[in-house]
C-alpha cells in the first residue's frame, strides 16, 4: 500500500485506542518493520500491541454470549460492554472462545489490506527479546520479531509527534542483519535470520495476525 495510506490506517488504529471501548485494555501500540523504515510503497504493514488482561469477570454474560452467538469467554476473555456493542466483530479461537488478538484485528483493521497485527501480553522491546532467544534456540528463524519499532501509544497516551516524524521519515534505523547483531546475534545467523524473516513475510497475504504470550 501507499506509505500514506498506511500511516492513515496507523492513525486510525490509534483513533480506536483512545476510544477506549475495546475487546481488551491496550497498553502500548508500536509500528515496526517497512512502515518504521519510510518505505514506500509499504509492503505490508506491521502493527504491535501491548494488551492487558481484563479485570474481573461476568459469568452471565458469558453464558448469555455462548446460547446466543454461540461464543464462549465473553466478559472474561473479552469485554462484555464492548461485545454487546460489536456482536458482529466477536472472534473465536478453535475451542469456541473469544481470542482477544482475533477479537482486536476485527475492530482495528480491515480484512482486505495487507496489514500484520501482533498482540502480546508484554511490552514490544521485551517481547523482542522473548522472541529472539526462543527463535535462535529452535533455528526457528522466522519467528523472530524485527526490533525495529516505533513506540505510537504507552501509558494512555499517542505520540503525535512520533507519527508525524514517520509521516516525515525523519527516523532512521539500522539493517535487520545489524539490528539482530546489536541484540547479541553472531553476524553469520543475523543475516541468515534476516533472510528467514524477509521470506516469511513475503509469504503473507492479506490481514495477518499472531496472538503471543510471555
Amino acid at each position: 500500500m501507499e506509505r500514506s495510506s498506511a500511516l492513515d490506517r496507523v492513525e486510525s488504529v490509534l483513533d480506536a485506542v483512545d476510544d477506549g471501548l475495546l475487546p481488551v485494555p491496550v497498553r502500548e501500540v508500536w509500528v515496526y518493520g517497512d512502515v518504521a523504515l519510510g518505505l514506500d510503497p509499504v509492503d505490508r504493514l506491521d502493527v504491535y500491541v501491548t494488551k492487558d488482561l481484563l479485570l474481573g469477570s461476568d459469568a452471565d454474560t458469558d453464558t448469555d454470549f455462548e446460547s446466543t452467538h454461540g461464543v464462549k469467554g465473553v466478559g472474561q476473555s473479552v469485554s462484555a460492554e464492548w461485545a454487546e456493542a460489536n456482536p458482529h466483530l466477536l472472534r473465536t479461537n478453535g475451542s469456541g472462545y473469544a481470542a482477544p488478538e482475533k477479537c482486536l484485528a476485527a475492530h482495528l483493521l480491515p480484512e482486505d489490506e495487507p496489514v500484520h497485527l501482533e498482540v502480546c501480553n508484554a511490552s514490544f522491546e521485551d517481547n523482542v527479546r522473548q522472541r529472539l532467544k526462543g527463535a535462535l534456540a529452535r533455528e526457528a528463524y522466522e519467528e523472530i520479531l524485527d526490533p525495529r519499532g516505533v513506540c505510537l501509544y504507552a501509558e494512555g497516551r499517542r505520540s503525535d509527534s512520533a507519527l508525524e516524524k514517520l509521516r516525515a521519515g525523519e527516523l532512521a534505523f539500522p539493517t535487520l542483519p545489524e539490528s539482530l547483531s546489536m541484540l547479541g546475534v553472531d553476524d553469520d545467523t543475523a543475516a541468515e535470520a534476516a533472510e528467514a524473516v524477509t521470506a516469511y513475510r513475503a509469504s503473507q497475504s492479506g490481514r495477518t495476525v499472531r496472538g503471543d504470550v510471555v
